[in-house]
């Protein structure tokens, strides 16, 4: 693969339509994307405080425009360290309980070297959370309590991922990742 240079919100749309609709990790992204409801913004994280804002901005966004099923917010600088993107993930979430968002908004995470605790580093598994740059993924939570009433055995969509990381591997993984980036493809 040659990698190519992409504008984070470029790399992050190329993401969802080709690993997480092309894989089909999330079973209801394809519905979102094709009715164009999905809202991307870019984000700079390098302040916390001001990443923190962002998020309430989009959840009132979300208040005022139903017709937007969910955010991507694509943390552009700031929260490159896995670690450092946990800390401030944290205070999201503990934002929206504090605003009184628990229950109508839920914040599902994904950062280049996202790690399941108690997974290897390596583990192909890890990439059902992998993406070119770190995202909050804010969802409103009717939304997906629809479409999983509709979805046969919801329960098993974990295994049925971790199962199609491992036939895709994680050095393919890894390299369809930096090429969204823009950089050559580096050891997972």
């Amino acid at each position: 693969m040659t990698a190519s240079p992409a504008h984070p919100l470029d790399a992050t749309r190329a993401w969802v339509e080709t690993f997480v609709v092309g894989l089909e990790v999330c079973p209801f992204a394809g519905r979102e994307v094709a009715r164009d409801s999905i809202r991307y913004v870019a984000v700079d994280a390098s302040d916390p405080a001001a990443a923190l804002m962002r998020l309430m901005e989009e959840c009132w966004h979300l208040d005022g425009h139903p017709e937007t099923e969910t955010t991507l917010m694509v943390l552009t600088g700031g929260l490159e360290d896995f670690d450092d993107y946990l800390d401030v993930l944290g205070l999201a979430e503990a934002l929206l309980v504090e605003q009184g968002y628990e229950g109508v908004y839920q914040l599902a995470s994904f950062h280049p070297d996202y790690r399941f605790e108690g997974e290897a580093e390596d583990a192909p598994r890890n990439f059902t959370n992998r993406s070119p740059w770190p995202i909050w993924h804010l969802i409103r939570e009717a939304g997906l309590e629809r479409a999983l009433a509709h979805y046969p055995d919801p329960e098993a969509i974990p295994e049925r991922n971790k199962a199609r990381m491992q036939a895709e591997g994680r050095e393919r993984l890894a390299a369809s990742l930096a090429v969204l980036r823009g950089e050559p493809p580096r050891e997972a």
